[in-house]
């Protein structure tokens, strides 16, 4: 653990998920296998591997007409999938009832997981110190993980029920949100995460105080420098 600098007095915590409390790596490595295999399987008359290289050119297509779907990965991979089931020769009805389908089996495969009962752990104990929230640019289930009740709130970017777009971190939306939600200032607030962007910029904008987890390299280099780094998310019981 190292203090870059002066650490004030903090009242809750946000968490990102994804390499925080868990390697996120292997599961989306796991995932894309079971992907493959799903479209092979529903789709045997076509000769492709449906893997990430066949479908990364119409996620570029599908952003460039609707840039609002950066913000969203569910929306954005179903209308992905549903370009791509187009191009290889489905009619339209066709394609969207597949690719809702396929969404739907990705979702489930997303939060298949166990987290580490270290990080568990580490819940369980801070959420009796401090209100703890999520705030994720992804889209894995909290409760099907079995960590939802340590969170007094779960932030997702994306479009909401009531049509609100949640911007993805760095945008500052989610912070602000948090920071309503739990009735305090931004600098009360220490985020925890792994990507230096997305993470420690998104909570330096937001007002809020910024802990780096570098343990898991995945995430975007750092350029604002975070008022600690942690090389284990346990170091935060010492703070």
């Amino acid at each position: 653990m190292r203090f870059n600098k002066r650490l004030s007095p903090f009242k809750a915590i946000s968490f990102d998920l994804d390499d925080n409390l868990y390697s996120n790596r292997p599961v989306m490595m796991a995932i894309e296998q079971k992907m493959i295999a799903y479209f092979a399987q529903i789709l045997p008359q076509y000769e492709i591997t449906f893997n990430h290289a066949f479908w990364s050119s119409f996620r570029c297509k599908v952003l460039k007409k609707q840039p609002s779907l950066m913000h969203d990965v569910v929306l954005s991979r179903m209308e992905t999938y549903r370009l791509g089931l187009l191009k290889v020769g489905l009619q339209a009805q066709e394609a969207s009832l597949y690719a809702q389908n396929a969404l739907a089996y990705f979702i489930e495969c997303r939060s298949d997981f166990q987290v580490p009962k270290s990080s568990i752990e580490l819940l369980e104990k801070l959420s009796q110190k401090f209100p703890l929230v999520a705030i994720s640019n992804g889209n894995v289930d909290t409760s099907k993980l079995g960590i939802e009740k340590y969170f007094s709130a779960v932030y997702h970017a994306g479009f909401q029920a009531d049509g609100e777009l949640w911007h993805q971190k760095p945008k500052t939306t989610m912070f602000d949100k948090a920071c309503v939600h739990l009735g305090i200032q931004p600098n009360e607030l220490l985020h925890v995460g792994d990507c230096g962007k997305s993470d420690v910029l998104g909570a330096f904008n937001a007002g809020c105080q910024t802990a780096w987890l570098s343990c898991y390299d995945v995430g975007q280099p750092i350029k604002t420098l975070p008022h600690v780094e942690l090389t284990d998310i346990n170091q935060l019981n010492l703070l």
